[in-house]
C-alpha cells in the first residue's frame, strides 16, 4: 500500500536530505519528492506510524 505524507515545512534540498537521514533508521522504504512536499511510504499502517513519527522528531510538520 502507498501512503503520501504531505510535509508542510520541507522547501530545501537540505530539508529533504534531513528527511531522508531520519527515515534510513527505520525500516521504511520511502520516496522523496521535494517538488510537491510529499513523502511518500511503501507498506503497512505501523511504517506509516514509523515514518511520520521520524518526520516529527526530525522537526518537521505533517499536513
Amino acid at each position: 500500500m502507498k501512503t503520501i505524507i504531505f510535509v508542510r515545512d520541507m522547501k530545501t534540498e537540505d530539508q529533504a536530505d534531513r528527511i531522508r537521514a531520519a527515515l534510513d533508521d527505520t525500516r521504511v522504504e520511502y520516496k522523496v519528492a521535494l517538488e510537491s512536499g510529499a513523502v511518500v511510504i511503501e507498506g503497512s499502517n505501523d511504517l506509516v506510524y514509523a515514518a511520520k513519527t521520524a518526520i516529527r522528531e526530525a522537526g518537521f510538520t505533517i499536513q
